[in-house]
């Protein structure tokens, strides 16, 4: 399956331009995944650093959890992704268990960003939860998210360049 890239609207309103940025980002984090071997998405950026494409792909289904979930719905909810030694929640799932697959992985993110959607489709963009002590809007929430999948996916063009020479857009 190819993952669709569809770019933000050019003139839209606030949360169509929100939505459709963050949307562009979660695919392009998905995209540098895909036609790789699970042990090519395994494959680790640079040593020492243990970051890989499979990681960061199941990081990104911790943090949808984290601010859709937790955040912005207030649940409390188990992490994804638990291994011994690294940090849970919303800072984990960038370790790798022994049988952990790209096709796992994408279902489980897949499951997250739909329950994403489903949590932000009733709310206003101004409407707050609470976090650290103080209010977030929803509209920090999706410029955070951007902000976090922007920041991953310019890091899985470095691992997939690395990996099979394959840059994109």
């Amino acid at each position: 399956m190819t993952t669709d890239r569809v770019m933000p609207p050019l003139q839209a309103d606030e949360r169509a331009t929100l939505e459709g940025w963050l949307d562009f980002y979660r695919a392009t984090l998905v995209a540098r995944c895909e036609g790789l071997t699970d042990e090519q998405l395994r494959s680790a950026a640079v040593p020492p650093s243990p970051l890989t494409l499979l990681g960061l792909l199941q990081h990104a289904a911790e943090v949808e959890r984290n601010w859709f979930c937790r955040v912005l719905l207030g649940e409390e909810v188990p992490p994804i992704y638990a291994v011994t030694g690294e940090p849970t929640g919303q800072d984990g799932g960038f370790d790798l268990a022994d049988d952990a697959t790209f096709a796992s992985a994408r279902a489980t993110w897949e499951d997250e960003v739909a329950r994403s959607r489903t949590a932000a489709a009733g709310r206003r963009l101004d409407e707050t939860s609470p976090f650290l002590g103080a209010q977030v809007t929803l509209r920090w929430v999706y410029g955070h998210m951007t902000a976090e999948y922007a920041r991953h996916a310019g890091h899985a063009d470095l691992l997939r360049e690395r990996i099979d020479g394959t840059t994109g857009a």
